[in-house]
């Protein structure tokens, strides 16, 4: 991960107190009301403790924004594969049938990368990567959202190259 941004491990019960010292930084020299610095906080601990329930294991804040605004963050969860299909372009085609249809569908694809083939989907602000697994015992999910930009651009970039730099070490 680039060091701009802010690794909370999930697995830890310290993660709460991480998170208190993210959104601490971010206001920190700021005029941000206790209100608004309160709403952050809850958001992301109600974001970390739903990612804990599906399986979550680091959740990564993008600490660049000058107004103190969450420009991007990242869940990553382990999915194992119970009736989901281990070929991913039979996950691929899966999820595809799952998807609404409207202007607000996902591009679902299958996309090589160096860990492997992934299943990837993108929405308007988010980009999901499932990695499968060495051993097909499970998906290794990266969750990119980017609510204030969009996954579009330099973020869809930023969020590809970083999914692109997975690699499994033996």
């Amino acid at each position: 991960m680039p060091r701009e941004w802010f690794r909370v491990d999930l697995m830890r019960d310290r993660w709460r107190s991480q998170l208190k010292t993210f959104v601490d930084s971010q206001s920190e020299g700021r005029n941000v009301p206790a209100e608004l610095k309160r709403d952050v906080w809850t958001t992301l601990r109600n974001t970390a403790e739903a990612g804990r329930a599906r399986g979550s294991m680091e959740f990564f804040l993008l600490t660049t924004s000058r107004d103190g605004g969450l420009p991007a963050s990242l869940l990553v969860s382990l999915l194992p594969l119970g009736d989901t299909p281990a070929d991913p372009d039979k996950y691929a085609a899966w999820l595809e049938l799952r998807e609404p249809e409207g202007a607000g569908r996902r591009q679902v694809s299958v996309v090589e990368l160096p860990a492997g083939p992934a299943v990837r989907v993108l929405g308007a602000s988010t980009l999901n990567v499932h990695v499968l697994m060495p051993g097909e015992a499970a998906y290794l999910t990266l969750s990119f959202s980017s609510p204030l930009t969009g996954m579009a651009g330099p973020m869809e970039r930023l969020c590809d190259a970083i999914a692109g730099s997975l690699r499994w070490v033996e």
